[in-house]
């Protein structure tokens, strides 16, 4: 009896699913934080409902936003300057707080994923 117990409870907790609130980061001013390799990097940007402003290291970048879905985006780089700035990225929102979501992103097709966090800027 208390093995069927605790399978269940592992069934319950194991399919629960955190509320995810996307919407609310789809356009806005925000601040990013993603670590690679040790390393943090830090950028601000600035996103419509078609397109994104990012400033890294005093250079801006700009992208052509398209949404999948309310929790995925496709970013094109617009006037890319490398081989590397014309491959696609896949963003997706994982989870999401009142003021900010942590995500994924990848070179589309890329099987390697890094993690980040974005932070919405109050005006």
């Amino acid at each position: 009896m208390k093995k069927l117990i605790f399978i269940l409870m592992l069934c319950f907790f194991s399919c629960y699913n955190s509320e995810r609130h996307c919407k609310d980061f789809k356009t806005g001013d925000f601040y990013s934080e993603v670590t690679i390799d040790g390393k943090l990097y830090k950028s601000t940007f600035s996103r419509t409902d078609a397109l994104q402003v990012e400033t890294y290291n005093g250079k801006k970048d700009s992208s052509e936003v398209r949404w999948i879905n309310d929790c995925e985006v496709i970013y094109k780089t617009i006037n890319p300057k490398s081989m590397a700035e014309r491959k696609d990225i896949h963003l997706k929102i994982l989870t999401t707080t009142d003021s900010s979501y942590t995500y994924e992103y990848s070179y589309v097709g890329d099987t390697k994923k890094q993690k980040g966090i974005a932070f919405k800027v109050k005006n």
